[in-house]
């Protein structure tokens, strides 16, 4: 029923000053359901193993959902009526999940004089060791009737129903400065999540993605227009994964220049009756988006 499809890139910024890519992404299909998930390491001076954090990230949300859906029916039968303790235990669990594994990390690989370099002795003795780590984490999960999500930190996640409408679930949170924004590091992580819960629409496909991607576009309209029209390639998955590749790094070289990933997952056996939905929103978007350019000239 579902399929997916994950990748990142360095952005164009980073590939000017030799700076490895701080992001990670993933997918899984599981037993009536898949999941999505991103992260954004963030790739400052004092998380200077922020891409293993966010490798980190992405791996304990997989692993944390599919723990949950162990028993698919029994999941099933609970989760529309708790889904909003469910979903919070999942966070809980997820940034438990982060935490042994960079710990794991830490324990076998010792900082290193080079990662020391950047730092005074006694500026280096007051980061805790999460904060060498430190993530972002965006996760979507397609079910049997239903869709839920959770987020801490910036970046999107965008839902496209088999009506053709195209929905970001959660507000855009706009990225803060390292040592201040919502991440898998802070103390209080547990608290920071944001989520949704959608039942009774059928979902056509889920996109999460960094927030290199939207910073990319010159605005949200744009930003949602270009989730429609990768929908609408979903018909043949080779073209769409050759297209979204292309157009990801074409894409690091616009806005912020930041790395972007990109993950989805959608209901394979529901593309090829809605290509045609698709392609008539597709068109439906380049109208409008004329007519709010003729606007704006004509101010």
């Amino acid at each position: 029923m579902f399929k997916g499809f994950s990748h990142s890139v360095r952005g164009a910024s980073h590939d000017k000053t030799g700076k490895v890519c701080q992001d990670s992404s993933a997918y899984k299909v599981g037993n009536g359901f898949a999941i999505a998930v991103v992260a954004d390491g963030h790739g400052s001076k004092k998380h200077f193993r922020s891409n293993i954090g966010s490798k980190a990230a992405t791996e304990a949300a997989v692993e944390t959902i599919e723990r949950f859906y162990q028993d698919p029916e029994e999941f099933e039968k609970n989760f529309p009526n708790n889904y909003k303790s469910i979903i919070t235990n999942i966070e809980k669990q997820v940034i438990s999940a982060w935490n042994v594994k960079v710990r794991a990390h830490y324990n076998a690989n010792p900082v290193t004089a080079e990662e020391k370099k950047p730092f005074k002795p006694e500026e280096f003795a007051e980061i805790p060791v999460e904060s060498y780590y430190g993530t972002t984490l965006i996760a979507a999960v397609a079910g049997n009737g239903y869709i839920f999500g959770f987020q801490i930190g910036d970046g999107s996640l965008v839902a496209v129903f088999d009506d053709g409408e195209t929905k970001m679930l959660m507000d855009y949170e706009e990225s803060n400065p390292a040592n201040i924004t919502a991440s898998m590091c802070n103390a209080n992580a547990a608290t920071m999540f944001d989520s949704f819960f959608v039942k009774d629409k059928r979902i056509l496909a889920l996109y999460v993605s960094t927030d290199g991607l939207y910073t990319s576009f010159g605005s949200e309209y744009d930003f949602l227009d270009y989730h429609t029209i990768i929908t609408s390639q979903l018909g043949d998955f080779s073209v769409f994964e050759n297209a979204v590749v292309k157009n990801m790094t074409k894409r690091t070289h616009y806005g912020t220049e930041d790395d972007i990933s990109l993950s989805c997952v959608y209901d394979e056996s529901l593309v090829p009756e809605k290509m045609q939905t698709i392609a008539d929103k597709v068109a439906e978007n380049k109208q409008r988006a004329k007519e709010r350019k003729a606007k704006l000239l004509n101010k």
